[in-house]
């Protein structure tokens, strides 16, 4: 059997197509496509099914909808197990996985020196799509973030190809193609800094200055920022006719890669800002990123002021080593208005300081709501209070998908502070029939080792708020995954407690629609979780 989800939804069964049925069976196929051999829950399904607002029966018309899929599909590659359901493929059965696959042999390939062999596989892996993603369910919210997801690791790829194409001498061929994707994407400064080189080395110098100045021109006057560190040194280089930029082996993807990743600090509360880079600064040293920081203002009067503190914070860092730009501007929506930051310029984590609201009433306000709902980029929500992390990062793990990144940021964050990282579950409860959580953290445990190299001890609690809470008392920090269904819930009462009580500062992750923001850079066309894969 073949699933394929890069285009609209089709089931094949040999050569033949499978009808599936009705929209809500297709939908359900979705969902369980996007989350393959693995559990989804029946709760998650009801809400991707019907909204905010099911309707009565909502479990009922989920069974029937579960049978109908199941007599549509051959074989049995749908069973319940709880408490949801799981629907089994194998590894070449979807296209999804295949594309995956194929893109990191390109990338081993292109860090081996192999740009031909890298090209080859990135254009079959390319190959396999038969338009946009899941575009027969464009209209629904459940596929909206899965969407922006496919087609976010679809340009990474695309970026692949380029750079092994620009390896093997093509420059002059890919003028066109890249004078495309930069009209396309104009904020996106990857496909800049690859225009201006195959430019370069084909001559047209002139024309290689000018897409920079056209970058430098658009970002300010859209977003008030400079362009990037690493497009500013290509701008250098190409008037000093570095030699560095002359056709040679390939350079390492992984290098390229890292050089332009940025953590957005979005500053709500000035008095906060100590505490945000205390978490912020560690992240961009190991491996190099830059910090983008960003602050919006009620009214104009205060721009000035702002921008002139900015300025001071920016030299601070300067002087400490860290690449930053700075941000300041109005604005009416101003969580729509980060996450469009954070998407135009291509961060991969949005740190910010939460809302009071969130700590007494468990709901973010409106404009956490907008970044938590908008946001491409990983969110992380920072209750501040000491600045200085000591003692061990204390990461609650429940298996959830926000749970599995709030482990990746967490491990993250333990190794370039320096501390002990421990993975926290329930203890037993013999009387309600329960076992300990310890064979699902021992799961999360190899794997953080496995990706990151970091050893993370299990500590298992007695449930409840009460446990998590004495179990944090001598952390240094506290990593939450929040609900999958904070829109409905907000925190919920075990994570408000955590919100108003822990001693530690505590950090609310979000996951991004890209996989793997924090991740090793050869993660980050996964579809799934680099540190769950």
């Amino acid at each position: 059997m073949e699933f394929r989800i890069l285009g609209p939804l089709e089931v094949w069964d040999k050569r033949a197509e499978v009808p599936v049925g009705g929209r809500k069976p297709r939908a359900l196929l979705t969902m369980l496509l996007l989350h393959p051999n693995e559990v989804v829950t029946a709760d998650r399904l009801i809400d991707a099914l019907w909204g905010m607002e099911p309707p009565d029966g909502a479990a009922a018309a989920l069974r029937l909808n579960v049978s109908r899929l199941r007599n549509a599909l051959p074989g049995a590659v749908l069973s319940t197990r709880s408490p949801g359901y799981v629907l089994r493929v194998g590894p070449d059965e979807l296209d999804l996985a295949r594309f995956e696959r194929l893109v990191e042999d390109g990338r081993r390939f292109l860090e081996g020196g192999l740009a031909a062999q890298a090209a080859q596989r990135l254009r079959e892996a390319l190959a396999l799509w038969r338009g946009p993603p899941l575009s027969d369910f464009a209209d629904e919210s459940f596929a909206l973030t899965a969407i922006a997801r496919l087609q976010e690791i679809r340009l990474a790829a695309v970026e692949l190809r380029v750079d092994a194409d620009l390896a093997l001498g093509r420059h002059s061929e890919l003028v066109a193609e890249l004078t495309a994707m930069v009209g396309e994407y104009p904020l996106r400064e990857r496909f800049r800094a690859t225009l201006m080189t195959a430019l370069y080395r084909s001559g047209r110098q002139a024309e290689a200055l000018n897409v920079y100045q056209d970058a430098r021109r658009l970002l300010l006057e859209e977003l008030a920022i400079d362009p990037g560190h690493a497009l500013q040194e290509l701008e250098r280089a190409i008037l000093r006719q570095d030699h560095s930029l002359d056709l040679s082996p390939v350079v390492s993807a992984e290098v390229r890669v890292t050089r332009e990743r940025s953590i957005l600090v979005a500053v709500a509360d000035q008095t906060h800002l100590e505490a945000l880079l205390a978490v912020a600064e560690p992240l961009v040293r190991d491996p190099p990123r830059a910090i983008v920081l960003a602050h919006i203002v009620p009214d104009v009067g205060k721009l000035r002021s702002v921008s002139e503190w900015l300025d001071r914070c920016r030299s601070d860092l300067l002087s400490r080593g860290v690449v930053v730009r700075t941000t300041v501007f109005t604005s009416l929506a101003p969580g729509a208005d980060l996450a469009r930051l954070g998407a135009e310029l291509d961060v991969e984590l949005l740190l910010t300081d939460a809302n009071g609201e969130l700590q007494i009433e468990g709901v973010p306000n409106q404009s956490l709501a907008a970044v938590l709902a908008e946001a491409t980029c990983d969110v992380a929500l920072l209750v501040p209070r000491n600045p200085e992390p000591v003692g061990a990062v204390i990461v609650p793990f429940g298996g959830a998908d926000n749970d599995w990144s709030a482990v990746e940021l967490g491990a993250w964050l333990a190794r370039a502070i320096d501390l002990p990282l421990r993975l926290a579950s329930t203890e037993a409860v013999p009387d309600h029939g329960r076992r300990d959580a310890s064979r699902q953290l021992s799961h999360a445990s190899l794997a953080v080792q496995g990706v990151m190299g970091v050893p993370a001890e299990p500590l298992l609690v007695p449930p409840g708020a009460d446990g998590m809470l004495d179990a944090s008392r001598d952390a240094g920090l506290l990593v939450v995954g929040l609900s999958t269904r904070w829109r409905v819930e907000g925190l919920g009462p075990a994570r408000l407690e955590l919100a108003r009580h822990a001693a530690p500062p505590t950090i609310f992750v979000r996951r991004g629609q890209r996989p793997g923001g924090l991740a090793p850079p050869a993660a980050l066309t996964r579809f799934t979780w680099s540190i769950r894969s």
